[in-house]
C-alpha cells in the first residue's frame, strides 16, 4: 500500500513537510517499502488516512534514500513512526504493559 501514500524523497522535503504544516499532526513512517513490517504499517496507515485527513497528514520516507535523519532520530528499527505538530516532535508512549495493577 505504500504506493498509495505520499513519499518524501529528500531531507529538504521532510523538513518542509514538518515545518509548513501548521494545523494538522504530521505522521512520518521511516523505513523501506519492501520490508514486511513496513508493508503492514503502510496498510494500516492507508486504511486510516481518509478518516484522519482533517487532523493528520501521513508521509513515508525511505531511510536509505533519505539517510539524513537516521542518526538524528536514531532510526535503527525496520519501521519507525514519528509524529510532529507545529514543527515539534511529539513523544507518545505505546507501552501498554508497563502499568501493572497490584
Amino acid at each position: 500500500m505504500s504506493y498509495m501514500l505520499q513519499h518524501l524523497t529528500s531531507g529538504w522535503d521532510v523538513d518542509q513537510a514538518i515545518i509548513n504544516e501548521e494545523e494538522r499532526l504530521v505522521c512520518i513512517r521511516f523505513g523501506h517499502d519492501y520490508d514486511p513490517d513496513c508493508m503492514k504499517m503502510d496498510e494500516l496507515l492507508f486504511k486510516v488516512a481518509d478518516d484522519i485527513k482533517n487532523f493528520c497528514v501521513i508521509y513515508l520516507v525511505d531511510i536509505t534514500e533519505v539517510p539524513e535523519f537516521n542518526t538524528m532520530y536514531e532510526l535503527y528499527d525496520p519501521v519507525s513512526v514519528m509524529f510532529f505538530y507545529r514543527n515539534k516532535h511529539m513523544m507518545i508512549d505505546l507501552d501498554f504493559f508497563s502499568y501493572h495493577l497490584n
